[in-house]
């Protein structure tokens, strides 16, 4: 009986060491943070600052350029132009409503787009009424 205490307490030991010798987590030093300015950190990273950007105040120029339409770092905005200089197609744009389909005729491209447009609507808001 004795003999068998011994060699079980011995069959312990040899299964404990290995489980005390891991116990002692060796984990690497978390890098130290730059001395300059430390950023938040939210849900999705680090909080982008927002940019201020200068706004045009002078009226001459809001008058006779389009103010933004330069988007290089160099060069100048596009010179607005007289009203004769530009096509008569531009003047009969649509920019007060939208168009009911009822109004649209059915032998255009607009129609049928709009239709499929109006068809994918309904039928994703049916899918999210669906349980499962």
């Amino acid at each position: 009986m004795n003999n068998l205490a011994t060699a079980l307490s011995l069959f312990r030991q040899r299964l404990m060491a290995p489980a005390l010798a891991t116990s002692a987590r060796c984990y690497a030093v978390k890098p130290a943070a730059p001395a300059g300015k430390k950023k938040k950190l939210g849900k999705l990273g680090p909080i982008m600052e927002k940019k201020v950007i200068p706004v045009e105040t002078d009226a001459n120029k809001l008058v006779n350029y389009v103010c933004g339409s330069n988007y290089l770092k160099t060069g100048e905005d596009v010179k607005i132009k007289p009203d004769s200089e530009y096509p008569d197609w531009l003047w009969t744009l649509n920019t007060e409503r939208i168009i009911p389909l009822e109004e649209l005729d059915p032998n255009t491209k607009q129609y049928w787009r709009r239709l499929r447009k109006m068809a994918l609507r309904r039928n994703n808001q049916l899918s999210k009424l669906k349980k499962f």
